[in-house]
């Protein structure tokens, strides 16, 4: 088998954890005779510095031609400064909406060995086993915005916004999830006060005549997030919005003890994205603490790419980790 992909450092212990993955993809090739071909593009805050753009035009036309693509974390205080469209984070956003992703998977899961670092007591924590599927190319991220003064007061304001369509795409993905899974998916909105929740609400519920084995859900997200601290292994399959999602993933994932346990993977009409959820963690870059964990799970999601590999790099690693998991879980 032959793969191409690109990978995208980007910034702060990105470039680390990058390394680490893709020392266990060329494993993987070694063992299983697989030929990747890597090619490396600059993103987010190393793009700003090297092209003046946080996605330049190369790395997103390398990125459409490629297999798949893994991204190691993008960010820092070093960009804060900028407007909002020029960060480093628009680079991602940007990347998102030029591969045309919009579906992002983040899995819950909990490791046995590092049991003992999640902050949740045994009997609340259960058996954490699930699935977030986050719409990602809609919602407030991609809706319009802007800013005025109007008689010396600044205002300034952010547009969540869905189409039956785009809910409808999102939601086939989720319930196909929940059938290969327990059969359970609960939809999370906020349809008591936002109108794009109530059509939310509508579509995903009309929807469900189509997968009659799923048992369907409704949840407001501050409930949801409530019942993530409750008693988080309630849940299977939770499907929302872009944003709604994106808080309610990173909540979920200090339940196994350290966002920088959870892969991602993402979707759409092109080349598909890998990456963990962690953040760009400058203060620890250079350092060489970083816990690439989270990255090398995220290699084990790639397509086709030496799954059984991943998997025993991952055995490996977490009993590597067993006796000092509470310090090296918590590194990011």
């Amino acid at each position: 088998m032959k793969k191409t992909i690109v990978l995208l450092p980007g910034d702060g212990i990105g470039p680390e954890v990058t390394r680490a993955a893709a020392a266990i993809l060329r494993e993987s090739a070694q063992e299983f005779n697989h030929q990747f071909e890597f090619a490396e593009y600059p993103l987010g805050g190393a793009a700003i510095d090297a092209a003046g753009a946080p996605l330049p035009n190369e790395t997103l036309d390398a990125c459409r031609k490629a297999d798949a693509v893994f991204l190691g974390a993008v960010g820092g205080p070093k960009w804060d400064g900028l407007p909002v469209g020029k960060r480093p984070e628009t680079g991602l956003l940007d990347l998102r909406k030029g591969l045309g992703l919009y579906v992002n998977v983040r899995p819950v899961k909990l490791i046995e060995p590092l049991r003992g670092i999640s902050p949740l007591k045994v009997d609340r924590l259960g058996d954490v086993d699930l699935e977030i599927v986050r719409e990602l190319a809609g919602g407030m991220y991609f809706g319009e915005r802007g800013n005025i003064t109007e008689k010396g007061v600044e205002r300034a304001w952010d547009t969540e916004s869905y189409s039956t369509p785009e809910i409808e795409r999102i939601a086939t993905f989720a319930y196909a999830r929940a059938e290969n899974r327990s059969r359970r998916l609960c939809s999370v909105d906020k349809a008591n006060v936002l109108s794009s929740s109530q059509l939310w609400r509508r579509t995903v519920t009309a929807m469900s005549a189509v997968y009659p084995a799923v048992k369907l859900e409704h949840m407001y997200v501050d409930n949801a997030a409530m019942q993530l601290t409750l008693q988080p292994a309630q849940f299977d399959v939770m499907l929302s919005g872009n944003m709604f999602g994106d808080i309610l993933s990173d909540a979920a994932a200090a339940l196994v003890g350290s966002i920088g346990l959870i892969p991602s993977a993402s979707f759409g009409s092109s080349a598909p994205l890998f990456e963990p959820i962690h953040g760009s963690a400058p203060s620890l870059a250079g350092t060489d603490s970083a816990n690439p964990i989270g990255s090398i799970l995220t290699c084990g999601r790639l397509p086709n790419a030496g799954h059984r590999r991943a998997r025993r790099a991952r055995r490996r690693l977490l009993r590597l980790h067993r006796d000092s998991a509470g310090r090296d879980a918590a590194y990011v």
